[in-house]
């Protein structure tokens, strides 16, 4: 393996190690809160209705727009890069003070953060729609990418990877659906 691939592991495990490291007790119940409203979208599907219902058509455009970015996400993390990439999880110190913050440990694969990717990819989907929910959207996203280190289950790479998955895959689904409407263009009233 090339010298900077060991290196880029080393900094992972010191960035990881360092935030496993830090008491933060107000950090702790907020992160595995957050952790646990993203698990299976359920925090994306909520801020899709939230969008749907007072958003007019753009909200419901946007929140469309999302959920189709997620599940690309989804579904490439999930069942494309985690069986092909088998890295383990973090192992977590149980120190008493620290166990507070962590959160049942998954069994999949650590690279990527599944749960990184959807938030970004939703994120990045429904801001293509309404530009002004991108900075609040991301916000949102980023704090679940950490919210998984937080926790303990995943590396900082881990999110990182999933981010760019989640960017990646809201990108390629803006371009395929406009590519789509470009063919097929809406009747005029």
């Amino acid at each position: 393996m090339p010298d900077w691939v060991d290196d880029a592991k080393t900094v992972d495990a010191a960035v990881y190690a360092a935030i496993a490291q830090t008491d933060v007790p107000a950090l702790d119940s907020a992160m595995r809160r957050l952790t646990g409203a993203a698990d299976h979208g359920k925090l994306w599907f909520a801020t899709a209705a939230g969008l749907s219902f007072v958003g007019g058509p753009n909200g419901r455009r946007a929140a469309a727009r999302g959920l189709l970015s997620l599940g690309a996400a989804s579904a490439i993390a999930n069942l494309v890069a985690k069986p092909l990439t088998v890295r383990a999880r973090p192992q977590r110190q149980e120190l008493e003070t620290l166990s507070q913050r962590h959160v049942p440990m998954p069994r999949s694969s650590s690279f990527p953060s599944g749960h990184t990717a959807s938030a970004f990819a939703f994120a990045t989907g429904a801001a293509q729609i309404l530009p002004g929910l991108s900075a609040p959207l991301r916000a949102a996203a980023t704090l679940v990418g950490y919210s998984r280190v937080h926790t303990g289950v995943h590396f900082p790479a881990d999110v990182l990877a999933g981010a760019f998955l989640g960017v990646s895959a809201a990108e390629a689904v803006n371009r395929l659906l406009e590519r789509r409407a470009s063919r097929c263009p809406r009747p005029t009233a």
